[in-house]
């Protein structure tokens, strides 16, 4: 408890100074940070200097998770989900990717489907209803996954002619 009184305003002011570059709340940061000090076991030796690394590692990792990660509800390339054009072509690319599915040999198109659902299955759920092992999903997932990307690949359409290529 004296750790926690002893370095309470000292990690408030580093997640404060480190929060807004990371993108994050401060509350956030400060409380990975005390979850960091939690599963590290006994205190530090030195625990300031321990505390200013956390809460500096801490931001690099939220830096790098906002830039990996994409928000459920942004669609690269599309302004807005009200717009018209917007709609339709996001109702044809569901068709396409659907249609593809459909097309994959053996047993692709349920483990497909069942990845594809709205339901949000686990991995252990979907090994459930298609019964096989947990544990060869993945590689399965895999090999779904290539056949579909060649066969969305072959139908993409070849650019037109450009400049001098005639």
């Amino acid at each position: 408890m004296d750790l926690l009184k002893q370095l309470g305003p000292l990690l408030s002011a580093e997640a404060a100074a480190e929060a807004p570059a990371a993108g994050v709340d401060a509350a956030d940061l400060e409380q990975a940070v005390w979850v960091r000090l939690l599963e590290r076991g006994p205190a530090p030796a030195e625990p300031a200097r321990w505390l200013r690394r956390a809460v500096r590692a801490e931001a690099r990792l939220a830096r790098r998770r906002a830039r990996r990660e994409i928000p459920y509800g942004c669609r690269p390339g599309s302004a807005g989900a009200a717009e018209p054009e917007a709609a339709l072509l996001h109702g044809e690319e569901n068709r396409a990717l659907r249609s593809a599915v459909a097309r994959l040999p053996g047993r692709c198109p349920e483990l497909m489907r069942a990845l594809l659902s709205p339901r949000d299955l686990t991995y252990r759920e979907i090994a459930g209803e298609l019964g096989i092992s947990q544990g060869s999903l993945g590689p399965v997932r895999s090999r779904c996954l290539g056949c579909l990307r060649r066969m969305l690949a072959a139908e993409v359409a070849a650019p037109g002619l450009r400049g001098r290529e005639r």
